[in-house]
Formats: C-alpha cells, structure tokens, sequence
C-alpha cells in the first residue's frame, strides 16, 4: 500500500484555534504525522506561530491595544514584543466582520488560549515523541519572508537557526521547511545552505504579494528547476484534481510530473467540513487522492479522520 504523509495543517485546527498548544497537543494524539507551523517574527525577533502577518483575525489585539493598528487598521505581529503578545487571548479564526470562518467549529469567542513561540511548539512536540514513543515531525513555513525583510528582519534565517537548535539540521530529520517564495527556496538552499527537506509551495498567480511565477512552477521545466533545490511541492488541491460542476473531471498532469523529477507532493488543505466536492465523504476523498490522484500526502484540518480513512 501505497505510504501517505498526513500533515496537521495549523496545528490541526478543525477542533481547537489554529497553532495553539493545545491544538499542537490534540494534533499529536491524533497521530499526524507532521504538525505545520507557519512562523512571523515578533518586534524583539522571536518566532512566534501564527497564520497571517497580523493578530486581528485570531486574537483580541483590537481591543487590548486600540492604538497600536497601521494605516490599514491591522495590528501586525511584527510591531509587537513577546512580552505583550503573551497578554493576548486566542479564539477561533474570524471574517473581517467579526463572524467565525467556520461556524461549526469551536465556539469563537471562548478566548482561553495563547499565542506559541516555535520553540515552545517544538519542545511540546519533542516532549510528547518522548513520552507517546511517537516520532512525528514538524513542517514549518516563515509567512512572507519578503515582507520581513522589508521590514529589516532575516525570517528565513531565524527559521532555519533555531530549527538547527532543536536538532532539525538534515534531511533524515522530521523536519521540512516550506515556501511559496521561489527566491527564498535557493536562498535558504544556497546561501543559507540548509540540508534540511525542502518544499516549494505553489499558489496562485492572481496573489498579489507573490514574486514567484506558480503557471511556470507546474510545468515539465518549472519541476524540474525546482527539483534541484527542494524534495517536494505542496500545490493545492485543485491544481490537482479538476472540479467542474461540483463532480470531479479529471486530473491535472502536476503529480506525475513532480515524481518523474523525484518530488514528494502534498496537496493543502483537506477539510472535513469543507469538502471540494458537495457528495464526497471524507474517507472517499483521502482514497481517492491517495490511489488516484497518486499524492504522497496532505495538509488537512482532521488528521485523525485522514488518519483513520488510511489506517
């Protein structure tokens, strides 16, 4: 049977606020394989673990600190100590109005819980190998690496640092480290010259903040450049399987491509209450993109459903 890679995306977020310890620690109980972080920097430069470049969206930053926004009326993580984004509470993701991106998850209000370092994520992680007899690794993403360093900060050289201080130097360890940014890639590769797996993540050319060229990247040339940098592509799920008319209508060439130049591809996001087909169950779903669609893995918000369609 063909081996699948399950990756709790953000921490597993279907059932606690995304990248929360307490997430991370469910996550792991869930037998993931990997937990992602997606990583900023703090204004005193500490790794923290959050989703977006700002606070507003999972914190009550809006109200603990009124005057602390930018132009744009977002509080950015990056104009904040440690010490004061410990003060803030954690809730459930919400829209720009203030409702809950996903409604059936958990109550969106109930802010009990705090934002993480890396290192603290990585300790718990470490700690609960050590005490389940488990080795589930860590795949981690620097947010934006670019738009730190406009700001005057190195995201992916404080990534790969205080990965390497917690024993993630080398392939063989259970680490990946994963970009949209094509220019970061080589430069975390060449100049950096990491030897940790590395993931080419491929968006959308429509994204406005990317410099990285995403029609190219899925193509024969694209993969093949890439393959010389990174061990994997983590494209999304429907630059894989084409959807016409809420039914499946194919495939695109994308994986076949990738493993002809010796790349893993695991696909984001798989949700259980966010299925891209209205009457795909699940289970159908993780057989489907495992059997068919031939990936090597997924980003998914349930693990332990994915966890259980596989094994």
């Amino acid at each position: 049977m063909k081996d699948f890679t399950v990756i709790a995306h953000r921490g597993a977020s279907g059932y606690l606020p995304e990248h929360t310890l307490e997430s991370v620690a469910m996550a792991h109980a869930m037998s993931a394989d990997y937990i992602e972080q997606d990583v900023v920097l703090t204004q005193d430069d500490v790794l923290i673990v959050l989703h977006d470049l700002y606070l507003n969206a999972v914190t009550d930053v809006a109200q603990r600190f009124q005057n602390r926004s930018r132009e744009d009326g977002l509080h950015y993580a990056i104009d904040f100590t440690l010490v004061e984004i410990k003060t803030l509470s954690v809730h459930e993701r919400s829209n720009p109005d203030g409702q809950a991106r996903f409604p059936g998850r958990f109550p969106h209000r109930d802010a009990i819980f705090q934002i993480p370092t890396l290192s603290e994520e990585i300790t718990l992680i470490q700690g609960l190998n050590r005490s389940r007899r488990k080795n589930v690794g860590i795949y981690v993403e620097p947010k934006s690496p670019a738009w730190h360093a406009v700001e005057g900060k190195d995201l992916v050289k404080q990534t790969v640092l205080t990965l390497a201080d917690h024993g993630y130097r080398k392939r063989e360890d259970r680490a990946y480290l994963q970009t949209f940014d094509t220019h970061y890639l080589e430069y975390a590769r060449n100049v950096l010259k990491t030897d940790l797996k590395l993931v080419q993540l491929i968006g959308d050319d429509s994204w406005q903040d990317s410099a990285s060229d995403y029609t190219y990247l899925r193509t024969e040339k694209g993969l093949e450049a890439t393959a010389r940098l990174a061990d994997a592509i983590g494209p999304s799920l429907l630059q894989v399987v084409n959807i016409r008319d809420d039914k499946i209508a194919g495939l695109s060439d994308l994986v076949v491509l990738a493993h002809r130049f010796g790349l893993e591809v695991h696909a984001y996001t798989l949700r259980a209450d966010q299925l891209p087909v209205k009457n795909l169950t699940l289970e159908t779903a993780v057989h489907f993109l495992r059997d068919q669609a031939g990936l090597d893995g997924v980003f998914t918000d349930h693990p332990d459903q994915v966890v259980k369609a596989i094994r």
